[in-house]
């Protein structure tokens, strides 16, 4: 990975850790997991060892306390593995079901859970889709309601990643008659009434484990509420902006990967007496394809920027100082903005949704039937890249949260 404007020296250091964690516990054994539907937890606690599931967390919890743009690098960084089962598994853990507790928690609750979370040793998992809401959250029929001290929970949750071997759940439910009248609550695994409804058979991302969650007539304490009640929908509108960049990382590791195998194909590849690379029509394909993924790479990175405090306009860091020397950290955080960066978010998860998909698939193309071959990489980024158009936002939902912001 090259390095960006808004790069500085402990950007490069986590590089490196998480490319040498990659390489030693990831790599070696992550087909083995895609067989089994799971990645093992000892290798997520070895992660929270090492200081890797809790960057934007805070120190007193076991975290880093990091802003938005080296949690982007540290999802970036990670997304540099072929295996998207193992990277969604881990960045649900930290950018999208964790925040939900490093935001709305009270003390008493981020103490009692977030480092065990940050320590690998509670995996997280957030439930919000249902079978009959997905992009459109505020359709979601799971309900809520106290009684005395306790919340009693009814409904379905499906798409559920970390579903199955997750141990803590934030959960979204109805609290109230209004559309948007939603809270959120904190489930441990075992509570009763609480169970996985079905383990889900997905085409790609096989070694994370997605689950359809029932929940019948679940009593929680009433303190199990996170954050206020009845404003549920604006902390997951609010935490989609984190999740949205770190899937559009997602997809920009999967384009870089798919292009630096494709490249050392066509290169040795022998077909009517020269090598793929020698037909001009392949070459300048896959050009045109690394111009586009450099532009969305950039855009990414500004994205987090922004994401880190900067207002529109501002200008971005020069040299190696580094967007943290140029201020931006003005006590936001990675999970909180001090302005609207919707539109810009919703675009570069339209945008790089969309073009994971062209650049994996025409990789794909110039693989020839190897290319159909379920032991290859460049097969598995295939089918691993197609969601990333679905998940967290389908790309038509998030072409309208663009168009109506103009």
């Amino acid at each position: 990975m090259t390095a960006t404007i808004y790069d500085n020296p402990d950007h490069e250091l986590l590089r490196d850790q998480v490319a040498r964690f990659l390489e030693r516990e990831v790599e070696p054994h992550a087909a083995a997991w895609e067989e089994t539907g799971m990645v093992p937890r000892d290798v997520l606690r070895r992660m929270g060892q090492a200081g890797l599931l809790g960057i934007a967390f805070e120190e007193k919890y076991g975290g880093a306390d990091a802003d938005a743009m080296t949690n982007l690098v540290f999802a970036e960084a990670l997304s540099q593995s072929t295996f998207a089962g193992f990277i969604i598994t881990v960045l649900v853990h930290t950018d999208m079901a964790g925040p939900h507790l490093h935001h709305a928690g009270t003390p008493a609750q981020k103490a009692k859970y977030l480092p065990k979370v940050t320590a690998g040793e509670l995996i997280t998992a957030v439930g919000i889709s249902e079978p009959g809401a997905g992009s459109d959250v505020a359709g979601m029929r799971t309900t809520a309601r106290r009684d005395g001290d306790e919340w009693v929970i009814n409904g379905t949750k499906m798409f559920i990643t970390n579903g199955v071997h997750g141990d803590l759940y934030f959960v979204a439910a109805k609290t109230g008659t209004a559309r948007h009248d939603m809270s959120m609550f904190i489930v441990e695994k075992g509570t009763p009434g609480f169970t996985v409804g079905r383990a889900l058979k997905k085409t790609g991302w096989l070694s994370s484990d997605t689950a359809e969650l029932v929940f019948d007539n679940v009593r929680i304490p009433a303190e199990n509420l996170l954050g206020e009640e009845g404003k549920g929908f604006y902390s997951v509108m609010k935490n989609f902006q984190t999740e949205r960049i770190a899937l559009g990382a997602m997809a920009i590791g999967h384009c870089t990967q798919a292009l630096k195998i494709t490249l050392d194909h066509v290169r040795q590849r022998q077909a009517f007496g020269a090598t793929l690379w020698d037909q001009q029509t392949i070459r300048q394909r896959l050009s045109m394809l690394d111009a586009k993924v450099r532009a969305a790479r950039q855009f990414m990175y500004h994205c987090a920027w922004r994401a880190a405090g900067q207002p529109q306009g501002s200008p971005a860091p020069s040299g190696g100082s580094g967007p943290r020397e140029a201020g931006e950290r003005g006590g936001s955080g990675p999970f909180t903005q001090g302005h609207d960066i919707v539109q810009e978010v919703s675009m570069l998860k339209a945008l790089t949704g969309e073009l994971v998909n062209e650049v994996v698939q025409t990789c794909q193309q110039f693989h020839g039937g190897m290319g159909f071959i379920r032991e290859t990489a460049i097969e598995r980024l295939w089918r691993d890249a197609r969601v990333l158009a679905i998940g967290g936002g389908a790309t038509e939902v998030m072409l309208e949260e663009v168009a109506k912001r103009y």
